[in-house]
Protein backbone atom coordinates (compact mmCIF):
# COMPACT_ATOMS: atom_id res chain seq x y z
CA UNK A 1 0.00 0.00 0.00
CA UNK A 2 1.33 3.39 -1.01
CA UNK A 3 1.85 5.87 1.81
CA UNK A 4 3.13 9.44 1.78
CA UNK A 5 4.69 10.98 4.88
CA UNK A 6 5.30 14.71 4.90
CA UNK A 7 7.51 16.75 7.18
CA UNK A 8 9.13 20.14 7.46
CA UNK A 9 6.27 22.57 7.97
CA UNK A 10 6.21 25.18 10.69
CA UNK A 11 6.21 28.84 11.56
CA UNK A 12 8.63 31.16 9.81
CA UNK A 13 9.03 34.92 9.51
CA UNK A 14 8.48 36.68 6.19
CA UNK A 15 11.58 36.36 4.04
CA UNK A 16 12.54 33.11 5.71
CA UNK A 17 12.93 29.60 4.32
CA UNK A 18 11.54 26.14 4.92
CA UNK A 19 12.09 22.78 3.27
CA UNK A 20 9.26 20.30 3.01
CA UNK A 21 9.89 16.59 2.50
CA UNK A 22 7.58 13.85 1.29
CA UNK A 23 8.67 10.24 1.56
CA UNK A 24 6.86 7.59 -0.46
CA UNK A 25 6.65 4.00 0.72
CA UNK A 26 5.08 0.94 -0.86
CA UNK A 27 5.38 2.21 -4.43
CA UNK A 28 6.38 -0.03 -7.30
CA UNK A 29 5.70 2.56 -9.99
CA UNK A 30 8.53 3.74 -12.21
CA UNK A 31 6.69 6.50 -14.08
CA UNK A 32 4.91 9.15 -12.08
CA UNK A 33 4.38 12.79 -11.30
CA UNK A 34 4.89 14.09 -7.78
CA UNK A 35 3.78 17.47 -6.65
CA UNK A 36 3.09 19.86 -3.85
CA UNK A 37 -0.28 21.52 -3.51
CA UNK A 38 -1.49 23.98 -0.92
CA UNK A 39 -4.78 25.06 0.51
CA UNK A 40 -5.32 28.26 2.45
CA UNK A 41 -8.41 28.82 4.62
CA UNK A 42 -11.44 29.54 2.48
CA UNK A 43 -9.59 28.82 -0.75
CA UNK A 44 -9.38 25.90 -3.12
CA UNK A 45 -6.40 23.60 -3.22
CA UNK A 46 -3.88 24.80 -5.79
CA UNK A 47 -0.80 23.38 -7.44
CA UNK A 48 2.49 24.77 -6.17
CA UNK A 49 5.05 22.69 -8.06
CA UNK A 50 5.48 19.24 -9.56
CA UNK A 51 8.21 17.00 -10.85
CA UNK A 52 8.08 13.96 -13.11
CA UNK A 53 9.98 10.72 -12.84
CA UNK A 54 12.07 12.16 -15.69
CA UNK A 55 12.85 15.23 -13.53
CA UNK A 56 10.84 17.73 -15.55
CA UNK A 57 9.45 20.44 -13.33
CA UNK A 58 6.85 23.15 -13.42
CA UNK A 59 5.77 25.79 -10.95
CA UNK A 60 2.85 28.02 -10.20
CA UNK A 61 3.58 31.59 -11.26
CA UNK A 62 3.23 32.79 -7.68
CA UNK A 63 6.21 30.74 -6.51
CA UNK A 64 8.53 30.82 -9.51
CA UNK A 65 11.98 31.94 -8.53
CA UNK A 66 11.32 31.35 -4.83
CA UNK A 67 10.46 27.65 -4.55
CA UNK A 68 12.39 24.67 -5.89
CA UNK A 69 11.09 21.12 -6.19
CA UNK A 70 13.52 18.23 -6.33
CA UNK A 71 13.59 14.50 -5.73
CA UNK A 72 15.89 11.79 -4.46
CA UNK A 73 14.98 8.60 -6.29
CA UNK A 74 17.04 6.38 -4.01
CA UNK A 75 15.20 7.70 -0.96
CA UNK A 76 11.85 7.91 -2.80
CA UNK A 77 11.53 11.42 -1.44
CA UNK A 78 10.49 14.71 -2.98
CA UNK A 79 11.45 18.05 -1.51
CA UNK A 80 10.11 21.57 -1.74
CA UNK A 81 12.63 24.25 -0.86
CA UNK A 82 10.77 27.45 -0.11
CA UNK A 83 12.70 30.69 0.07
CA UNK A 84 11.64 34.33 0.45
CA UNK A 85 8.44 33.21 2.07
CA UNK A 86 5.53 35.63 2.19
CA UNK A 87 2.47 35.73 4.45
CA UNK A 88 0.35 34.73 1.47
CA UNK A 89 2.26 31.44 1.31
CA UNK A 90 0.56 30.45 4.54
CA UNK A 91 -1.42 27.27 3.91
CA UNK A 92 -1.58 23.56 4.49
CA UNK A 93 0.79 21.94 2.02
CA UNK A 94 -0.04 18.52 0.60
CA UNK A 95 2.17 16.08 -1.19
CA UNK A 96 0.68 14.29 -4.19
CA UNK A 97 1.91 11.12 -5.90
CA UNK A 98 0.39 10.32 -9.29
CA UNK A 99 1.64 7.11 -10.84
CA UNK A 100 0.97 6.92 -14.56
CA UNK A 101 -2.06 4.71 -15.11
CA UNK A 102 -3.05 4.54 -11.47
CA UNK A 103 -4.91 6.55 -8.87
CA UNK A 104 -3.60 9.59 -7.03
CA UNK A 105 -2.24 9.43 -3.51
CA UNK A 106 -2.12 12.28 -1.00
CA UNK A 107 -0.17 13.03 2.12
CA UNK A 108 -1.77 14.13 5.35
CA UNK A 109 -0.75 17.76 4.91
CA UNK A 110 1.70 19.96 6.78
CA UNK A 111 1.00 23.47 8.00
CA UNK A 112 3.19 26.34 6.82
CA UNK A 113 2.65 29.66 8.55
CA UNK A 114 4.49 32.79 7.49
CA UNK A 115 4.09 35.51 10.07
CA UNK A 116 6.09 38.01 12.08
Amino acid sequence: QVQLVESGGGLVQPGGSLRLSCAVSGSIFSFYVMGWYRQAPGKERELVARITSGSSTNYADLVKGRFTISRDSAKKTVYLQMNSLKPEDTAVYYCNFSPIGSRDYWGQGTQVTVSS
